[in-house]
């Protein structure tokens, strides 16, 4: 019985905010508690999540991936409307969004159960300061920070030496962030209830240049190397600065994201539809 829905909608574009309050009005008229906010408001989403038994989200991938940070605590499940252009992870059109809502308030819909990662950030890789935790549902990006010179990444594989990148960077993703940037980069396609994780570099110079799924219980271990500034980024949307000599660990968490669906799974009758920017 769902009796309080969160709507976490794109600031940026206006339709978005439309759709939002038509939504709102829908739910409260009947009788169910609604609360509204901006995906880029993470904290003030976090301080109205209790009680929360769904989360819409009005926008595109980028949008769900916030979300995804602000249903965490709570695994609550998310069904996204999708305005943006690929739609990868959002289960419904925006022209559908009204109508197929009473059937998902009516407990029609199903799980879609999505491996994340957890990423600790070692800043100076000595353990002098504390060690910093996040979690991504697409990937965890270390790269070269404003200036364009590449960043030498030692990367090992659950205590295992695999190789230094000379690179623009090194992608680690999820089955989920499979079809984002790593797929840019040169990466394959993961199912996206797979647990594997994503391996691959940016740009690599005269060093490995292989992508490699590794098996669930993998730990990878990046080591930066760098004179310049670097940048680890989660989800594309937390961006920290590192330092030469800090350390980005990443392994599959024991967090999940959670996405309630109406539509049955099609993901390989829609993806070369959705490669080719077709709905």
């Amino acid at each position: 019985m769902v009796r309080k829905v969160g709507i976490m909608y794109h600031p940026m574009i206006g339709a978005a905010y439309t759709l939002s309050k038509e939504l709102e009005r829908f739910l409260t008229a009947r009788s169910i508690a609604v609360w509204l906010c901006s995906a880029w408001e993470e904290e003030e989403a976090k301080a109205q999540l209790n009680g929360t038994d769904l989360i819409l989200t009005v926008g595109g991938d980028g949008t769900i991936l916030r979300a995804a940070q602000v249903a965490l605590p709570n695994q609550t499940p998310i069904t996204g409307i999708n305005l943006g252009k690929l739609g990868f992870m959002t289960g419904l059109s925006a022209d559908e969004a009204i109508s197929r809502l009473p059937a998902l308030l009516a407990g029609e819909g199903w799980i879609d159960e999505r491996a994340m990662l957890e990423a600790e950030l070692s800043p100076s890789g000595q353990g002098a300061e504390p060690v910093q935790t996040f979690y991504a549902l697409n990937d965890v990006v270390v790269s070269r920070g404003s200036i364009a010179r590449m960043v030498f990444i030692e990367a090992s594989i659950s205590g295992e030496l695999l190789t230094t990148y000379k690179a623009d960077g090194v992608i680690v993703a999820s089955a989920t962030g499979s079809t984002g940037y790593a797929l840019a980069a040169g990466g394959p396609i993961l199912y996206p209830q797979a647990k594997e994780l994503l391996l691959l570099p940016i740009v690599p110079h005269l060093s490995s240049s292989y992508p490699l799924v590794l098996p669930p219980k993998t730990v990878v271990k990046l080591h930066i190397r760098t004179a310049h500034q670097a940048t680890v980024s989660i989800d594309g949307h937390i961006n920290l600065p590192l330092k030469d000599g800090a350390i980005v660990t990443v392994r599959l968490s024991s967090n999940t994201s959670r996405f309630l669906r109406i539509h049955p799974g099609s993901f390989y009758g829609s993806l070369e539809l959705k490669l080719k920017g077709k709905h």
